[in-house]
């Protein structure tokens, strides 16, 4: 019995197989023997991620796949609202004048050698 749910419940967070869209809410044999209170739970849980996830847009902060290739003359140049940009992009947050940001934005993304 506890199997079945935890089989039940590892499917309806995977989203697999995905049930509602064929118009079936669960299938039979991974909910016998398990108890209404416990579907209707799953059900209320399900629905609490699926408005959180269309609230918030991504399940969390997903870093991006490639190191910026600025050089140090490219941040001494770089304009505010740019380095704004790369600070956020990588979920970097830093208060500060401008100079004080091209000077976090080096120490953070240039190699000792390149600074």
């Amino acid at each position: 019995m506890a199997l079945s749910w935890l089989l039940h419940s590892a499917c309806h967070v995977l989203r697999y197989p995905d049930q509602e869209a064929r118009g079936m809410d669960h299938h039979p044999s991974l909910l016998s023997g398990v108890s209404p209170t416990r579907q209707d739970a799953v059900k209320s849980l399900k629905k609490t991620s699926d408005a959180k996830e269309a609230m918030c847009g991504s399940p969390g902060f997903q870093m991006p796949l490639h190191y910026p290739r600025y050089k140090k003359v490219d941040y001494e140049n770089m304009e505010e609202w740019r380095l704004d940009m790369l600070l956020r992009e990588y979920g970097l947050s830093f208060d500060g004048n401008l100079d004080e940001k091209r000077a976090y934005a080096m120490g953070a993304f240039l190699w000792p050698d390149q600074y």
